[in-house]
């Protein structure tokens, strides 16, 4: 007996859609074709289109420390109500993830508190090399975050030669926060009380390109990977564009879809994040990376903060906003405005996090690989509304925005998680198994 088929879909296959039957047996893709066989569950998947889950690689739930904004099961519901069947955590809670101690403390919290799948990125500072060199078998370790520049929490290494020390001894891809502390000292004159226009100017362009220069020349001194995170300019996708093999880039979904100065006139402090949205032309070169196959994933930057402090006078407002809810529908609706096709998606949400990180079993539809799904229907339009956000914090920059194209379904191990909006069963998620 079967557990689980997914019957009358198009399933993304070898890169094309394919109208095949899914059989998924103890939690695995069990075949793949024409199949007639008796099954606990049948899931009638016509007209929607069935992806490999869905991986964002870059989220905030805020656990240990202020879970008032935002816990890890609290930030796994916004995930599945996404579409999204396993995420990267961030390191820079209270206290910081950035000790063995601290690290197995994260995957205590999660285990059966978390609908999606999960893995914890390990915090750099300027003196825990030696627990950096020791990662490779650690369970449920992404990889290594590094805060060059300063941005919420208290992980930051801003020294070159404490940098230098994090690359030398890295034992996984170091994941960058890349802003040069150097010069967001130096700028801080150029902040506006109560005006957050100017925190693009604050957080320039050169503390961003200073910054992410010196990570792809120290990443390349010691030949490590290095994962640039959340890119917003256009020297920096020109520069790494020339540094591709250990070097790979992600752009968020909100630096592709609402730019300065409409953001901060619309939004106000709620448009203000770090590295910060900027104007136009960078929007547009983003554009160029996503459509030219230059960045390699897309990941959402989910950092929630309560409106009760996202309120506050600029710049005593925290930056962040929430994603990991709104990451596939504001990518399937710039899929039907002509923007990118469905396989570049995958390429950045399934494909490339699994090539990047080493994730075992994830991001294709292959007999023998984990049953995660992320089902989607593509014609179907929705109206992204605060009230209807699972995160704490209880609001979106995309209040109100309508899009088209939207999970419809969240399939973990061959669990339905989500349905239609419902969340369904017990937070049953699992670490990531990574093969490096």
């Amino acid at each position: 007996m079967l557990d689980l088929i997914i019957k009358n879909g198009q399933c993304y296959i070898e890169g094309k859609l394919k109208n095949v039957d899914i059989a998924v047996k103890d939690g695995k893709i069990h075949q793949i074709g024409s199949i007639h066989k008796d099954a606990n569950h049948i899931y009638d998947a016509k007209d929607l289109t069935v992806l490999p889950g869905c991986i964002d690689t870059q989220t905030h739930f805020r656990e240990p420390g202020s879970t008032d904004t935002e816990d890890l099961h609290s930030g796994s519901r916004a995930a599945i109500a996404g579409g999204i069947t396993g995420v990267f955590e961030m390191p820079n809670t209270n206290p910081p993830t950035s000790t063995k101690s601290e690290f197995q403390r994260k995957l205590d919290l999660a285990k059966n508190r978390m609908y999606c799948n999960y893995a914890f990125y390990f915090g750099a500072t300027a003196n825990n090399a030696n627990e950096l060199a020791d990662l490779k078998n650690l369970e449920g370790c992404c990889g290594i975050k590094l805060f060059a520049g300063s941005s919420t929490g208290n992980l930051l290494v801003a020294d070159e030669n404490d940098i230098d020390t994090v690359f030398k001894n890295s034992s996984k891809v170091v994941a960058v926060h890349s802003e040069d502390e150097a010069i967001l000292n130096v700028n801080k004159k150029l902040i506006k009380n109560g005006d957050v226009h100017s925190h693009p100017i604050w957080r320039s362009v050169e503390c961003a390109m200073s910054s992410t220069r010196r990570i792809v020349r120290i990443a390349e001194k010691y030949n490590k990977k290095a994962h640039v995170l959340h890119i917003t300019t256009k020297e920096e996708v020109d520069f790494l564009s020339q540094h591709k093999g250990n070097i790979t880039f992600e752009i968020t979904p909100q630096h592709l879809t609402i730019y300065a100065p409409d953001c901060y006139e619309k939004l106000g402090t709620y448009a203000q994040m770090n590295p910060p949205l900027r104007d136009k032309s960078h929007y547009d070169r983003l554009w160029y990376a996503v459509k030219n196959n230059l960045n390699d994933t897309i990941g959402s930057d989910h950092a929630p903060h309560l409106k009760v402090n996202k309120d506050k006078e600029y710049p005593n407002s925290p930056s962040g906003m929430p994603g990991v809810q709104t990451l596939m529908p504001v990518m399937l609706n710039h899929i039907n405005n002509g923007k990118l096709s469905l396989n570049r998606l995958i390429d950045l949400v399934c494909e490339n996090p699994v090539k990047i990180f080493g994730i075992k079993n994830k991001g294709y539809i292959k007999e023998g690989f984990d049953a995660d799904f992320t089902i989607v229907d593509m014609n179907k339009k929705i109206l992204i509304q605060n009230k209807n956000i699972e995160s704490k914090c209880g609001w979106s920059p995309f209040d109100n925005f309508e899009f088209k194209g939207t999970p419809v379904s969240t399939i973990i191990a061959g669990n339905i998680k989500m349905k239609h909006g419902k969340i369904l069963g017990e937070p049953e998620g699992k670490p990531l198994v990574f093969d490096n």
